[in-house]
């Protein structure tokens, strides 16, 4: 299970996850980041993982792909952060 909470305001907006991204939530995550970025830029955007448990492959390209977008992702655990260090490096 994933909860996605995504909290806009003018200048910015902030896509807080919680749970394991993978299955399934990596396809409702895709949705909310389409939806998202039709009304933002996704330079603006920033995505919290701090509560992530657990990133699959598929997970995987849809952060590398934000990134790739313009959005900012932030984590704090080990395994987050070592999958962020790696997606920020290509």
């Amino acid at each position: 299970m994933l909860r996605i909470t995504i909290t806009t305001r003018p200048e910015d907006a902030i896509v807080a996850l919680e749970g394991r991204l993978a299955g399934p939530w990596v396809d409702e995550l895709a949705r909310c980041w389409k939806t998202l970025t039709a009304k933002q830029d996704a330079g603006s955007i920033h995505v919290q993982l701090d509560a992530v448990m657990f990133i699959d492959d598929a997970g995987r390209v849809l952060l590398r792909t934000m990134h790739e977008a313009g959005a900012t992702l932030a984590a704090s655990g080990c395994m987050t952060r070592a999958i962020l260090e790696e997606i920020e490096k290509r």
